[in-house]
């Protein structure tokens, strides 16, 4: 085990543990979006999980590093909170915000980012861009909601993992960057029907069940 400060609190972990789950374990929260435990090459995609340590010449990544004996963290500086309001504002630049009719409202993690950073979900300082597709229901089993979506990755993932190969990919570029379905037809129903593991993962519910198999799978209705 190696001993560190956080915030002027000294905590503990297992020699090599990344310090996001590290901190996340011991009660200190750290914002972040695209981080899964036990993942090998964490993406660092949302940068929102940023840090200071001590003897960095600027804010690093948490999820990309590991924790070290005697090393000291700070969470919540002026310039970390200001890289992580930044891109906050980024995203929700590209987010529709429609709280009030989403299944994730109350446990989405942009609304607890949003809190924690003190930024509304409506922020004025950018300008707004949604994509033109609304709502994808091509799959047999999943309906997408594209400007729900933070591209995390964390769907592909899980789907990679559950599946041997994901029926899930990220397609298209820039600001037109979506998630995507590929595969035949009848490896999707196979696969799908019998996994949800990409609904239960997604931190903003932009991917969600068909009524059908919500009934299949024994869930709640969507809202």
């Amino acid at each position: 085990m190696v001993k560190f400060l956080v915030d002027n609190r000294e905590i503990q972990a297992e020699e090599g543990a990344i310090l996001l789950q590290a901190c996340l374990e011991n009660g200190i929260y750290i914002p972040n979006l695209c981080y899964i435990k036990g993942l090998e090459s964490a993406p660092a995609s949302c940068r929102m999980c940023f840090v200071e340590i001590e003897g960095e010449d600027k804010p690093v990544t948490s999820c990309t590093i590991k924790v070290r004996n005697g090393m000291i963290v700070k969470t919540s500086t002026p310039s970390v909170r200001r890289l992580q309001r930044t891109g906050l504002e980024l995203l929700l630049s590209v987010h529709e915000v429609d709280c009030g009719r989403c299944p994730a409202n109350k446990k989405c993690e942009l609304q607890r980012i949003a809190k924690v950073l003190k930024v509304g979900l409506k922020p004025k300082r950018l300008e707004r861009f949604l994509k033109e597709t609304q709502r994808e229901v091509n799959h047999p089993f999943l309906e997408y909601f594209p400007n729900r979506c933070v591209l995390c990755g964390k769907c592909v993932h899980v789907c990679r993992e559950k599946n041997g190969r994901p029926v899930l990919t990220f397609a298209k570029r820039g600001f037109h960057t979506m998630i995507s379905f590929y595969g035949e037809e009848d490896r999707a129903r196979l696969a799908c029907k019998e996994c949800v593991a990409c609904t239960e993962i997604c931190p903003v519910s932009a991917l969600t069940l068909k009524e059908p198999l919500n009934l299949y799978c024994g869930l709640e209705k969507s809202p």
